[in-house]
């Protein structure tokens, strides 16, 4: 699980939002480690490079075996919930919630360290705890830096989809303690892995289900209730109109016909009852977010069928 992920924020603003304070109080922005590897996605499988946050410490002071802590960064992850009694699978994205304010959707660049949470006010980055490993060719060349995101039993909220979660790290003093090994111990930080409900969620189309699919549609929030449109293959669509033709149903015009109702059959096999309502204010708010990206971005490619 948690193994898709949407990161698609250029580079200077990823880091513009993973702005911090050092210990003496001073606002700073994390220094890159190979920028040009970085590829911002809509849909990122776990074969893909992704933005991970470490200490200073492992390139100042200490190999950079020791510690192993990091935080990987990513706008969301996306999650498959089974339905019943179907081989079907519904994809969620799930994300911190967003708070709007007359800020947001600014992500220029700042000219002095003192504008940079001026100008930063926009998608706040889900920060999920994780380990990495560094291993260096025999032969020489580069070092390949791996990681692994851990994982949590699932928050309430979140059971129905799935079991399990990453454990996030909610603020940034939950960052700076998971990352300072050199101060935080073992023991301490593990204190700070457990289920979080400090999460929201909304369902997503199945063209997401592609990892070739890159567009914002990936992020779309799509209403589960809606009637599916039929579409009939070449042989369905003779037989539909040979029962139209050949065995049309007889109906008494005195009988009143049954009202349809609104909301149709099929849903319930894609929603399962659950105490904790979906937080549909995230999904708008994305809504908005992507549809300003939208008009400043080139158009995107036509999505890959699955």
């Amino acid at each position: 699980m948690c193994g898709r992920t949407s990161c698609h924020l250029p580079r200077d603003a990823l880091t513009r939002a993973c702005a911090y304070r050092d210990r003496q109080g001073q606002p700073r922005l994390p220094e890159w480690r190979d920028p040009d590897k970085y590829r911002p996605s809509y849909n990122k499988s776990p074969q893909s490079d992704s933005p991970v946050l470490l200490s200073r410490l492992h390139f100042e002071k200490v190999p950079l075996g020791k510690g192993r802590r990091c935080v990987v960064l990513a706008d969301g992850f996306y999650e498959w919930q089974r339905c019943q009694n179907t081989s079907h699978r519904q994809p969620y994205f799930i994300y911190f919630p967003q708070i709007k304010t007359e800020k947001s959707g600014s992500i220029g660049a700042a000219s002095s360290p003192e504008d940079w949470e001026k100008v930063w006010d926009n998608w706040r980055l889900l920060t999920m705890a994780g380990i990495f490993d560094c291993w260096e060719p025999p032969q020489g060349g580069d070092c390949l830096y791996s990681y692994t995101i851990i994982t949590v039993d699932s928050c309430k909220g979140l059971n129905d989809i799935h079991h399990r979660m990453p454990a996030i790290l909610d603020g940034e003093e939950a960052v700076s303690k998971w990352l300072d090994f050199g101060e935080v111990s073992t023991q301490e930080a593990l204190k700070l892995i457990h289920p979080t409900e400090n999460i929201t969620f909304h369902p997503v189309s199945p063209v997401v289900n592609n990892s070739r699919n890159n567009t914002p549609e990936c992020l779309a929030a799509v209403d589960l209730l809606v009637k599916k449109e039929f579409k009939a293959s070449g042989s369905s669509q003779k037989m539909l109109q040979w029962l139209a033709t050949k065995s049309p149903k007889k109906e008494d015009p005195k009988t009143p016909q049954k009202a349809e109702p609104d909301v149709p059959q099929w849903s319930s096999q894609f929603l399962q009852k659950s105490p904790f309502p979906t937080k549909r204010g995230g999904a708008r708010l994305l809504e908005r977010w992507l549809k300003q990206e939208k008009e400043e971005e080139p158009v995107a490619k036509r999505p890959h069928n699955q």
